[in-house]
């Protein structure tokens, strides 16, 4: 049997993608299975301590997974970045 989430929970996790930028660099990681800040900042053509900070918020919302790889950092979805991407992708659609 699964535990459902508080309130307070899931308004982490939404709280964690209410951005622009974090909406964009979650379809990002979701489209290349993983990627390092540098990759991010060179497709989206943002600031670096900009795109920085938004990983940041992000992995602490539980969205986005770091691992890192020699002085890289690579970020990959988590399985609520998974479920909230499959949501975003059908939204868009709407």
């Amino acid at each position: 049997m699964t535990k459902l989430k508080s309130a307070k929970q899931m308004e982490r996790h939404l709280k964690g993608m209410a951005n622009h930028y974090r909406i964009e660099i979650l379809l990002l990681v979701a489209e290349s299975g993983g990627i390092t800040l540098e990759d991010i900042v060179r497709t989206l053509g943002a600031n670096e301590k900009t795109l920085g900070e938004h990983t940041r918020r992000l992995q602490n919302s539980g969205l986005v997974n770091k691992k890192y790889r020699g002085k890289f950092v690579e970020h990959t979805l988590s399985p609520y970045g998974k479920l909230f991407v499959r949501f975003l992708k059908s939204f868009r659609n709407v």
